[in-house]
């Protein structure tokens, strides 16, 4: 193979104790995940059902019933288990670990003898297997299913999981190497990353093979889903679909001949993930380049300052460049977690910083503005302007949530979140067998190996409200290696002192200052975080004449609690400086930002007064902005990012 990539280090590796990502990851296993649990049972009042558990006691005949829910129901458990998998990797839990354990063997006895797992089908198309590819979810399913069966034998060494999906893999094999299903390949991706991890840990050929055909038969003429739907055994599930578009699925053209990232944004970085990992197996740089041009489309015309995608609430889906609405934007968390999984890869295969820059924005912003700071109700679109008094169902906002819910008919976000914050530490560290990369700067441990040597790295830090890193080495007196510390995009000064020697005058190579460790122990990072104003491309119509405000990878916004309603009829006065205050009771300690700026006053309006001539009357305003993903944890009321640029004298 022609090319290399970086590995993540194993969970089990890693310590995380860091005071702004513990707010959430604490939770994880003390809250989330028994709280999803319940969930996952029908047992919080005043939530939406999941009826996820009990399609399970069906489909293994423990109890009577019919179907209820999603035809992908199936994956919201898949999701939680993985999370638990991670959670079980850093934090030992024997009661957590018998619940999955029991889930596990309903799997078990839920599965067929052909190897075939999905409760749907089972319990109410017996007869449709494999018939509706375009919208019955079935590989889409059984991709998070896998994904969860591997993340389980890796925490726990316990293979029962494992062995249920390799029966369930190879009958997807079998199914899609013959005759009419040949030509096959799913309707929302996920199956094809899935297969690539079961390759890694079995060692089995057929199933990357596997993924490869999936990916390389999407959008040839003529469309499968075409013929699909004209058989006779074929079945609507989402009325929708009756005038489908290949576009939705990215199955308009062959992946290697796409220039644009289109349709369902989870379903397309969820495939761009498979594509970035097939390129690497089989080094495949056609499929490369292709990841690479979609990367570029979609963050340089199509990406939120927020690190959200998908703009469209119809369909949740990419539509034209530069259009990028605040308010009735959709952004699912899904979407964002499904571009730092691809952001992340495409990492580890260029060594390019410029990756890692969106999957930090993507994390420290839409992902987790999709959770609340309790762990208890969630987001599944995340909007950059909210109105709570035009969020109206049957209306073109009814999309948008003014609150986090307690949960959702579709609730792929919720446990998509948790098994994201549960594996944050696969994100933080990359290696080869010379070097080690910190991608993330986050306070914590790490034990590694290097050129077969055990090292110990800590990492001190109040990232993201200070810029100062200290990075501490143990077991490497007689160890030379390379460390990689990646110098963000939006620092613009950084300093960096290893056992006190400044070592300034090195260049950056894509983003990463790469230092020559023999024998030192201190590295000291200092990076200029310094709040700042920026601005949108003139082509984004939404945000021309607006300001966004940054500090370091976060995005902030305004809130009424904090200022006053009708935020829009604020202009901010970027002549002003930006002042900084840490507040350690708000938002369980968060730097606050201070601004100056002028509303529109509504003295000389009525009421009753829609339009007429008069002058603007302007009232001086102080105006406190919050970090973006902390909003809607407090009174609920207006948010807003992108706020108008004042020219006044």
């Amino acid at each position: 193979m022609g090319m290399t990539k970086l590995k993540s280090l194993p969970l089990t590796k890693i310590s995380i104790d860091d005071s702004f990502w513990d707010k959430y990851i604490k939770l994880v296993q003390e809250v989330i995940i028994p709280y999803q649990w319940e969930i996952l049972n029908d047992r919080v009042e005043g939530a939406k059902p999941s009826h996820c558990i009990n399609n399970f006691k069906i489909t293994a005949k423990e109890k009577e019933g019919e179907f209820q829910g999603a035809v992908f129901q199936d994956s919201d458990v898949a999701k939680w288990l993985e999370a638990v998998a991670y959670s079980l990797s850093t934090n030992p839990n024997k009661e957590l670990e018998k619940s999955a354990d029991e889930v596990i063997h309903l799997f078990g006895k839920a599965q067929d003898e052909t190897g075939y797992l999905n409760t749907y089908y089972t319990i109410k198309e017996p007869n449709l297997r494999w018939t509706n590819l375009k919208e019955g979810h079935e590989l889409y399913t059984s991709g998070h299913m896998i994904e969860a069966a591997i993340a389980y034998y890796k925490a726990t060494g316990k293979d029962e999981f494992l062995q249920i999906m390799i029966r369930n893999a190879d009958l997807i094999c079998d199914v899609f190497s013959k005759d009419k299903n040949s030509e096959g390949y799913p309707g929302h991706q996920e199956i094809e990353l899935a297969l690539v991890k079961l390759f890694e840990v079995t060692g089995n050929k057929k199933y990357i093979d596997q993924a490869k055909a999936f990916i390389n038969r999407r959008g040839h003429r003529p469309y499968y889903f075409d013929k699909e739907e004209k058989r006779p055994e074929y079945k609507r599930i989402f009325q929708e679909f009756a005038e489908y578009l290949p576009l939705y699925s990215q199955s308009h053209l062959p992946v290697r001949e796409q220039k644009t990232a289109e349709g369902h944004a989870v379903r397309a970085v969820y495939m761009y993930c498979a594509m970035a990992d097939l390129a690497y197996y089989y080094n495949d740089l056609e499929l490369l380049e292709s990841c690479k041009r979609l990367w570029d489309n979609i963050t340089t015309k199509r990406m939120y300052i927020t690190g959200a995608i998908g703009s469209s609430g119809i369909l949740e889906r990419f539509t034209t460049d530069y259009d990028l609405p605040n308010s009735s934007n959709y952004g699912e968390t899904c979407a964002s977690i499904g571009l730092a999984l691809f952001g992340r890869r495409m990492m580890q295969i260029t060594r390019d910083g410029k990756y890692m820059d969106v999957v930090e924005k993507a994390l420290y912003n839409t992902v987790l503005s999709g959770i609340a700071m309790d762990g208890r109700s969630f987001f599944y679109v995340n909007p950059l302007e909210v109105w709570p008094d035009n969020c109206l169902v049957r209306t073109s906002m009814e999309h948008v949530k003014p609150m986090r819910q307690k949960w959702f008919g579709v609730a792929c976000c919720p446990p998509n979140i948790t098994r994201t914050l549960a594996s944050l530490g696969e994100y933080i560290y990359s290696q080869t067998d010379n070097t080690l990369w910190i991608n993330l700067f986050v306070e914590g441990s790490i034990g590694v190996n290097i050129q077969k040597k055990d090292l110990v790295v800590t990492t001190k830090t109040k990232f993201p409200f200070e810029g100062n890193i200290s990075i501490q080495l143990e077991g490497n007196d007689d160890l030379e290696f390379d460390l990689a510390i990646r110098i963000p995009g939006y620092v613009n000064k950084y300093n960096i002192l290893v056992d006190g020697i400044n070592i300034q005058d090195k260049d950056c190579d894509k983003g990463y200052k790469y230092i020559k460790i023999n024998g030192q122990k201190l590295i000291e990072v200092s990076f200029d975080l310094s709040p700042r104003f920026v601005r949108a491309n003139p082509l984004v119509r939404e945000d021309s004449g607006k300001v966004a405000i940054e500090k370091g990878p976060l995005v902030y916004c305004i809130e009424e609690i904090d200022n006053e309603s009708n935020l829009p009829a604020y202009f901010v006065d970027t002549k002003q400086p930006i002042n900084e205050e840490y507040y350690e009771g708000l938002l369980g300690g968060t730097t606050v930002l201070k601004l100056k700026g002028k509303k529109i006053s509504q003295d000389n309006w009525t009421l009753d007064e829609l339009y007429k001539e008069t002058d603007v009357v302007w009232e001086n305003k102080d105006l406190i902005a919050i970090p973006y993903c902390y909003w809607g944890n407090r009174t609920p009321g207006e948010m807003l990012v992108w706020m108008k640029e004042y020219y006044g004298g």
